[in-house]
């Protein structure tokens, strides 16, 4: 494996991490979201990472990581007795999101380290190259 392939696992990494960020900025927004009915209640939303490995003819080029789709919690939305609300069903109750805010703020903590993991991988490679370049002169 050469230094220049670190820049595509690297690159898939930023990639996935991009998404989880997306993925937790939707849930935050969606964290006091309030629905009449438990179907309908917004329910949050995390990615499926899975790890790569790619080919290219007889060489293999790299491995890194790839995101195969969403799923949605399974968690129970929060039911509220609130009959004056105008969102209220026939017995008086709303629902709201399963978005737990403190565990999306660490999940947020820990997709942007990664995130910065990967940026500094990037780094580390493209000063190992220059050096390399430089052993010449």
């Amino acid at each position: 494996m050469s230094l220049f392939n670190v820049f595509d696992i690297s690159g898939s990494a930023l990639s996935a991490q991009s998404v989880r960020l997306n993925a937790i900025s939707s849930n935050l927004a969606n964290a006091e979201v309030v629905s009449s009915s438990e179907a309908s209640a917004y329910r949050a939303r995390y990615p499926v990472f899975s790890s790569a490995l790619e080919f290219a003819m007889d060489d293999q080029k790299g491995v890194g990581v790839r995101v195969d789709g969403m799923v949605e919690s399974n968690m129970v939305p929060r039911k509220e007795f609130s009959p004056t609300h105008p969102m209220a069903d026939e017995e008086g109750y709303i629902y709201m999101s399963n978005v737990n805010s403190v565990e999306e703020m660490a999940n947020m903590i820990s997709a942007s380290r990664s995130y910065q993991s990967s940026v500094e991988a990037m780094n580390t490679t493209k000063q190992l190259i220059m050096r390399t370049l430089n052993l010449g002169r």
